[in-house]
């Protein structure tokens, strides 16, 4: 296939046989009802999966004029980053005008959403990021972590910065391409590498109403994904410190705000959400899983914070109840970054691990508090 396309849509997945199927399907009919005229794509960029992957994207039936390409990781690589960066790569050489991805796993993907997320690009938008209506103890590393820091340190609030399903131009899509990849970007650091990248450099940005997502949910977690998050999101925000700083030092009086004015970003797509999709949480097994973080990392916990924060995280494991409000939080983010700038990369990593009881205890409280 030598030809260029002029939209495309990609599915990253790893073991989503189930549902890719589906998903291939309604961006079919998404792309042919909204996108008629153009030259499109549906590429699944997938890392090997051992569970029929391939053959559920291959087997999905989309109209005839929309060619279904899949394109896999070697054996043994996996990561979210690395289908992203096989897509960015395919995308650069066919010259593709509008990029669109979506998560494998949704249950609530409609047709629209190829159009609420890709009109915007149309528009002249480089990066489009999604407005769900979702559980508040869904996305617990956005609420806590991705959406405030990104929010108070860019000044745009964008309020979904690695929700997963997104548009862009393939001018913001090249300059991804140029920045250096590390190991976490290639995993799942991907998302908050490309919302942070986007803002931080000037890219045209909006949102779009997409209604309710539904998919494998996730409860708050430790593991893989919050470590790559996090220390990308930490990583980033060093490498950019010196833009965010003379935004501050230009705006102190009036908040933060983004260097060339409003603090908002434009909306497009859907303006009413449906009710979010339920989500029950086991406020014990959560207690359970902070005492066990805080057990195995509490050393370094007492090394990490300040003596009044630990003193103050000390006394609620003890008594098993939990209540970091928000200027403890950000007291204890703040510091951890500030740790974080310029620290060897053992330091980095027991940073990361210092965090993770103390995410649980903050999710426990939020969850506590919005009941």
């Amino acid at each position: 296939m030598n030809e260029n396309y002029d939209v495309v849509v990609g599915i990253p997945s790893y073991k989503e046989a189930k549902t890719i199927g589906h998903v291939a399907e309604v961006a079919g009919k998404g792309l042919a009802k909204y996108f008629p005229d153009s030259k499109s794509a549906i590429i699944n960029c997938d890392n090997n999966s051992p569970d029929g992957t391939k053959d559920a994207f291959l087997s999905a039936v989309i109209p005839e004029n929309i060619d279904k390409i899949y394109i896999s990781t070697p054996e043994g690589v996996k990561g979210k980053g690395n289908n992203f960066f096989n897509l960015f790569n395919f995308c650069r050489g066919k010259e593709v005008k509008i990029i669109i991805v979506v998560d494998a796993d949704l249950r609530s993907i409609t047709p629209e959403w190829i159009r609420h997320l890709g009109f915007p690009v149309k528009k002249g938008y480089d990066f489009v990021t999604p407005l769900y209506s979702r559980h508040q103890f869904d996305g617990t590393i956005t609420n806590h972590l991705c959406y405030p820091l990104g929010y108070s340190l860019t000044g745009l609030d964008i309020r979904q910065p690695i929700g997963g399903d997104f548009a862009f131009s393939s001018k913001l899509c090249s300059h991804w391409l140029k920045n250096e990849w590390g190991d976490m970007t290639r995993q799942y650091g991907i998302d908050i590498f490309m919302s942070l990248n986007a803002q931080f450099n000037n890219f045209r940005i909006c949102e779009t109403g997409l209604g309710t997502k539904v998919h494998n949910a996730s409860s708050p977690k430790l593991g893989q994904m919050f470590e790559e998050v996090v220390y990308t999101l930490f990583s980033i925000l060093i490498e950019n410190r010196s833009k965010w700083l003379s935004a501050w030092s230009k705006k102190k009086n009036k908040g933060p705000c983004h260097p060339e004015g409003s603090c908002s970003v434009n909306s497009f797509g859907l303006e009413k959400m449906a009710v979010p999709q339920e989500l029950k949480i086991d406020i014990a097994k959560l207690k359970h899983d902070c005492r066990q973080e805080y057990e195995e990392y509490k050393d370094l916990v007492e090394m990490y914070l300040s003596p009044y924060a630990y003193s103050q995280i000390s006394d609620m494991v003890a008594m098993d109840y939990y209540e970091i409000d928000i200027m403890l939080w950000s007291q204890i983010v703040y510091s951890l970054i500030y740790l974080f700038d310029g620290a060897r990369e053992d330091v980095k990593r027991d940073i990361i691990n210092v965090l993770k009881p103390l995410y649980f205890a903050r999710s426990i409280t939020f969850d506590y508090k919005t009941s």
